[in-house]
This record gives structure tokens, C-alpha cells and sequence, in this order.
């Protein structure tokens, strides 16, 4: 009997990636993740299952296409990885696997006109794009981050529910989530908040 779908995907499982892969699934949302096993990382994703076997709404890929495939449309994939050329790379070869109005969020520290060209890549492409600054560290990513999306409200609006439930509560308690505005807004907010905070 094949597993039911997932509800959401997280792409790379180092430190940011494992913790809010976590994060999303004890909050008991159906949970597909994915790391490649090039040498080096041949372990990554049977560990990060053997470390978190308690939550049986989780599975593991190390298989490109089975893990889209395990996604329920519109698919929405969170992509932890280093900022920088490595990016589109991996948006080079995710988006052709990709149906129309599938959304891929980036949750790394993108320079914020890198967020918007790849925003409108993927909009040429029928995709939608969210870039997300993420902040709190792996603790954060853990417990709670907050977070700053930027893109199409339409695109936020299918993401909401499971970006807002993760993300940390202000002492009001209302979520540290909201929209931010179009393209490379929430990249940008998040660029300004690193300076305030390492200044």
C-alpha cells in the first residue's frame, strides 16, 4: 500500500534544514524531505530518519523525481541550502520536474535581486516563488523562527498555514510570520534585520 502523499517538502537536510524539517512535522503536518547522497552525505537522510523515527509523518529521498512525486499539488518545497550559484542550480533542475502552480519557497540568505530574477524565472515557467528570510538560528528553525516571505500574496496565501504555524510568537501572541510584499521583499527585510542585528 503506497504512503499518502506529503503536505509539504523540505530540500537539504544540514543544520537550518533538519531543524525546521522537525519543526513542520511536529505539527503534524505530512512531511517529505530531501538530500542528495553524493559522497560525503550518502547517510544524511537514512540518519535524519533514524533520528526522528518517533514521527512516522516524515519520508526520506535521496531520489529527485520520488520525492516531488511524494508531494500532493500544488507542491510546495522549502529550500534550505546555501545562498549563492548553488541556488539555481538546483532551480535549474527542480522547476522542469515541476507542474504548473507548484510554489518553491527559498528559506536561505538570498541577496534580494537574486530572489527577484529567480522569482521571475519561475513565474516564465508557471512556477511561483517565495523567498523567505528565516531568522533564529538552528534553535530558531527549531522552536520557532521568525520569518519574512516575500512574492505573489495569491502564492503566500497556499504556503500560510504552514509557514505561520511553525514560525515563534510575539508576546501578543500572534505569529512572527506575515507577508511582506512582492518578488524580493522578504529577502530584503531580512538583509536590513542581519545588519540592525550584527551592527
Amino acid at each position: 500500500m503506497s504512503k499518502e502523499k506529503s503536505e509539504f517538502g523540505v530540500f537539504g537536510l544540514g543544520v537550518m534544514g533538519s531543524s525546521v524539517s522537525i519543526n513542520i512535522a511536529e505539527k503534524g503536518y505530512r512531511l517529505s524531505v530531501f538530500n542528495r547522497a553524493d559522497a560525503g552525505e550518502e547517510e544524511v537522510v537514512n540518519q535524519f530518519l533514524s533520528d526522528n523515527s518517533h514521527l512516522d509523518n516524515i519520508q526520506g529521498f535521496t531520489d529527485l523525481k520520488s520525492f516531488i512525486e511524494s508531494i500532493d499539488r500544488p507542491r510546495k518545497i522549502l529550500i534550505m541550502i546555501k545562498a549563492g550559484p548553488t541556488v539555481d542550480l538546483v532551480l535549474n533542475i527542480l522547476i522542469p520536474l515541476l507542474s504548473e502552480g507548484d510554489i518553491i519557497i527559498d528559506g536561505g540568505n538570498s541577496h534580494y535581486m537574486n530572489t527577484k530574477r529567480r522569482f521571475e524565472l519561475a513565474e516564465s515557467k508557471g512556477i511561483n516563488f517565495i523567498g523567505a528570510g528565516i531568522s533564529g538560528g538552528e534553535e530558531g528553525a527549531r522552536k520557532g523562527p521568525s520569518i519574512m516571505p516575500g512574492g505573489k500574496r495569491e502564492s503566500y496565501n497556499l504556503v500560510s498555514d504552514v509557514l505561520e504555524s511553525i514560525a515563534a510568537l510575539d508576546d501578543f501572541g500572534k505569529t512572527c510570520c506575515t507577508y511582506v510584499g512582492p518578488e524580493g521583499s522578504g529577502h530584503f527585510i531580512k538583509m536590513v534585520h542581519n545588519g540592525i542585528e550584527y551592527v
